[in-house]
């Protein structure tokens, strides 16, 4: 180790996050060598990895077990050793081999439904590897089919964090081309031309600043079970430009916001269906001292719960007896976190309730125009937008709520 030029000192914190790296590779396993040597050799900043995966097909996981895993040449092993690196989690059980859609091994990504299959199962390898807010995800584009690394890159900006890098690894020549060299060793290296011998590789890394869409996700696309296709996550994404919409079926207990379904509690659902019902005009907007303010959320209550049930009694009684700014401020951020939680941090925001005005006169609304907002009971129309006016055959008995 004295040769070399460097004298690195590998040091992590007890406590520091997970570090992953993550390739896409093809029939060049040199990537990873060279991608780990300038990342654990920076001189500013060294970064080594807990763990490697890589992701690719039949025929380049042969080549990432022959070169990098297998006894001879060995040269993962001999990478670490080389620069005295700390352990770095990768083995055969971290290469991930891309599957056909019948479920057989992918040999090479020739037809469009291997590149929808591959899209696919990057998306929901970068999910699950971003899923943990104590992580750190390093992806590198540099190896496997353009299509892959393309995608490998659109995964992480869907579902990058802060703390997640992008980036490709470039190597000068002719040591790029050379299918024999995996990272400068501590030793000079020589490569014989035609015309010279030529010595001191140059590795380094070009890292990618990429858009981070994450907080466009709905956040039940972070966390669900099962795989999430590309095109999923991409069209989830893309709600967050497209007008606002917002439905409200009570009856049915349903919520339809951006086109996405979403599930609330009746008690949210009341709550927004009631801050809909001001929006179009037919009833003032609603501050936390509003007179009516019990009365007007019960009636939304009622047609969700039924005005009998034993749910309508019990928030009948509390909403009598509890502080109604208190209620009120607890009620919006609850509605408010479900809203998030459904629709994720971007898009839910077009649909939470907004402040207007000063105190002590601030109302709250939503922020949608009368036209975007649709509100049915009872599998009729409650609301006409165009119109602005309250149908009158899915009214409730408005005498049980309170004065």
């Amino acid at each position: 180790m004295d040769e070399h030029p460097f004298n690195f000192q590998w040091s992590r914190a007890m406590n520091a996050p997970k570090r992953i790296l993550l390739f896409v590779t093809g029939l060049s396993p040199q990537v990873v060598t060279e991608t780990l040597y300038a990342l654990a050799t920076d001189a500013e900043s060294p970064w080594i990895p807990d763990e490697i995966h890589v992701i690719t097909t039949s025929e380049g996981a042969d080549q990432v077990r022959l070169s990098l895993l297998s006894e001879e040449p060995a040269w993962f092993a001999r990478l670490i050793e080389d620069y005295d690196l700390p352990a770095i989690r990768f083995d055969e059980s971290h290469i991930h081999v891309l599957e056909c859609a019948d479920g057989s091994p992918m040999e090479d990504v020739r037809t469009p439904q291997d590149n929808e299959q591959a899209a696919d199962q990057i998306t929901e390898w970068v999910r699950q590897f971003t899923r943990e807010d104590d992580s750190e995800l390093h992806a590198s584009i540099a190896g496997g089919r353009k299509t892959l690394g393309y995608y490998l890159g659109y995964a992480l900006s869907l579902f990058g964090r802060p703390q997640d890098r992008l980036s490709h690894v470039l190597v000068s020549e002719p040591f790029e081309s050379s299918r024999s060299f995996f990272y400068p060793m501590p030793t000079t290296d020589v490569m014989e031309t035609r015309s010279q011998s030529l010595t001191d590789p140059r590795v380094e890394l070009a890292e990618i600043p990429f858009v981070k869409l994450r907080d466009e996700l709905p956040r039940q696309m972070l966390i669900q079970q099962g795989r999430a296709s590309f095109s999923s996550v991409v069209a989830a994404a893309q709600k967050a430009s497209q007008p606002p919409r917002l439905e409200i079926d009570l009856a049915a207990r349903r919520v339809v916001a951006s086109g996405e379904t979403i599930s609330l509690t009746p008690a949210s659902l009341a709550f927004l269906a009631m801050f809909a019902r001001a929006e179009n005009g037919e009833l003032p907007r609603l501050r936390h001292d509003s007179p009516d303010l019990g009365a007007r959320y019960l009636a939304e209550y009622a047609r969700i719960v039924g005005p009998h049930s034993g749910d309508f009694e019990k928030v009948e009684t509390a909403l009598n007896s509890e502080d109604l700014k208190d209620w009120f401020e607890q009620r919006k951020s609850k509605m408010n976190r479900e809203l998030e939680g459904n629709l994720g941090r971007s898009l839910s925001r077009r649909y939470r309730l907004h402040g207007r005005g000063h105190r002590p006169n601030t109302t709250f609304g939503l922020d949608l125009e009368p036209d975007v907002i649709v509100l049915r009971h009872d599998g009729k129309l409650a609301v006409d937008t165009e119109a602005g006016r309250i149908l009158q055959d899915g009214a409730i008995d408005q005498d049980r709520s309170p004065a």
